[in-house]
């Protein structure tokens, strides 16, 4: 299933990664620096208009509310209220509060429709009665209390002093929301900041993974290329970074690869020249020497019996050295790729019979196969591959072997079963391998180890496959899978091969 994608960008893809941690980094560090940009200009303009107005409200009653009686009339302290706010600086709101009167305080407004005694927090008149010095200037005779406060959602700073040795409590409520206003817009700006700096650092991150990947990219298609068999592929090298020395890496590596490809090469095509000439020039004497042996199989019974042995040896070694030169030719066609097909369409079990029957093993096999499937395949390649497999199972399983062909979709599937030991799991994977012969496990064979390998390679050329396994009830399977209408890789076009069959 492919993964998700944004614009191209797979979500587990380095650039996209790197991105993120572009953005991730940018983000905390304008975060960062926006909160403390706004937190330190809070306090700065809160402490600013907080310090004037508390000062010049301390300075208003050292100069008004000291002279005013030990106990003030209403409208003494109504009068020193109003001139209190009318010059202060930044304006602000004053109620003055006398010594009580029958249990009852004065109190003096400056305006009694902003500003009363129940809008000053329980907690401060408190401490301005004690005379506590908690949130109190402390240099002052006047011990000035302040603590901000919301109010019908404005924000307000109120602050409350006494007249020391005996005079009138002072309250004064001054406006926080211009401050309020500017900390929202210095807010904002940040935000946009902030924004500016993300969008700003994810723009720089696409450029720096650009410019990182490029190269990276670059690498990669080539060892893509190279992987594809492309061992000339070589990366274009600039500058004296990391990338540029990986890149250089890379062009050594390829160019030893190559080199090393290349003398493979040439010494398996000598290895292949030598096999086919060896084959062709043993075939000459051969043919003189197998009918000789021909001829001396025939005088056998009137030899002397002590030479009768040598003569069946020197005749079966004889035709066990054709059948090696044979498979050596058949084997180097494989490798050259002169290979080819001759397809027909054949009746399969028409087919099983007569190789079976060709070399005497009708008592040997028993076949499962119905009459009329017909396949199209090479009928001379088919036989091969039958007889290498039947041949096998009987040398190393016994008779009977159970010959089984079915149809599996498109394909033919034929199953060859002894009832032998078995092969072994370490021996499984080399069965088809190349004078392989697995003789601590099996009794020595007479066969080149080439039958196995040669029988794989005719149904490659086929298109099919062949498996080796051992069977749940004993002995080894061998099954052989062909398509019913293969295609001759070498030529694609079947209709014009030499030879086929229509």
């Amino acid at each position: 299933m492919t993964r998700p994608s944004f614009h191209g960008l797979r979500l587990t893809s380095l650039r996209l990664r790197l991105v993120v941690v572009f953005a991730l980094v940018a983000l905390t560090a304008a975060v960062s620096a926006s909160g403390i940009a706004y937190w330190l200009n809070r306090e700065a303009v809160l402490t600013r208009t907080q310090d004037s107005a508390l000062k010049d409200f301390r300075q208003e009653m050292q100069n008004r509310a000291s002279s005013l009686p030990l106990q003030p009339t209403q409208s003494e302290l109504q009068t020193a209220a109003g001139r209190m706010a009318a010059s202060s600086n930044p304006g602000y709101d004053v109620l003055l509060v006398g010594e009580r009167a029958k249990g009852k305080p004065v109190i003096g407004y400056s305006d009694l429709d902003a500003f009363t005694l129940t809008d000053v927090p329980r907690r401060l008149q408190e401490a301005v009665a004690k005379q506590q010095k908690v949130g109190s200037d402390e240099h002052s005779a006047y011990h000035l209390f302040w603590q901000r406060v919301t109010l019908h959602g404005t924000p307000y700073l109120v602050g409350g002093t006494k007249v020391t040795g005996g005079g009138p409590t002072g309250y004064m409520l001054t406006s926080l929301d211009q401050e309020r206003q500017d900390l929202s817009s210095l807010g904002w700006s940040l935000a946009i900041a902030t924004a500016l700096a993300l969008i700003g650092s994810a723009l720089l991150a696409q450029a720096a993974a650009t410019t990182v990947l490029r190269p990276v990219q670059r690498l990669g298609d080539a060892a893509r290329r190279l992987g594809e068999g492309k061992l000339d592929t070589r990366l274009r090298v600039s500058g004296t970074d990391e990338l540029a020395e990986l890149s250089r890496t890379f062009n050594k590596t390829a160019a030893a690869l190559e080199e090393k490809v290349s003398n493979m090469s040439e010494r398996e095509e000598a290895s292949r020249r030598f096999v086919a000439d060896m084959s062709h020039e043993l075939r000459t004497p051969l043919t003189a020497i197998t009918a000789v042996s021909e001829v001396l199989e025939e005088e056998a019974d009137s030899l002397d019996p002590m030479i009768a042995p040598a003569v069946q040896l020197v005749v079966s070694e004889t035709r066990r050295l054709n059948t090696l030169v044979e498979n050596l030719m058949e084997v180097t066609r494989f490798d050259a790729g002169t290979a080819r097909l001759v397809l027909d369409d054949v009746d399969i079990a028409d087919q099983i019979t007569a190789c079976i029957d060709a070399r005497a093993w009708l008592d040997a096999v028993e076949l499962d196969a119905d009459r009329g499937i017909m396949v199209r395949l090479d009928p001379r390649r088919l036989d091969v591959i039958l007889a290498n497999l039947i041949g096998n199972a009987l040398k190393h399983g016994g008779s009977p072997v159970r010959v089984a062909v079915r149809i599996d979709g498109g394909d033919l599937v034929i199953a060859v079963q002894d009832h032998g030991p078995g092969i072994p799991e370490d021996v499984l994977p080399h069965v088809f391998d190349r004078f392989y012969k697995a003789s601590a496990s099996r009794p020595r064979s007479e066969g080149s180890g080439l039958g196995l390998s040669i029988a794989m390679e005719n149904a490659h050329i086929h298109g099919g496959d062949i498996t080796a396994a051992n069977a749940a009830d004993g002995g080894a399977v061998f099954e052989l899978r062909l398509p019913r209408d293969p295609v001759d890789p070498a030529d694609p076009d079947r209709d014009g091969q030499e030879g086929g069959a229509s």
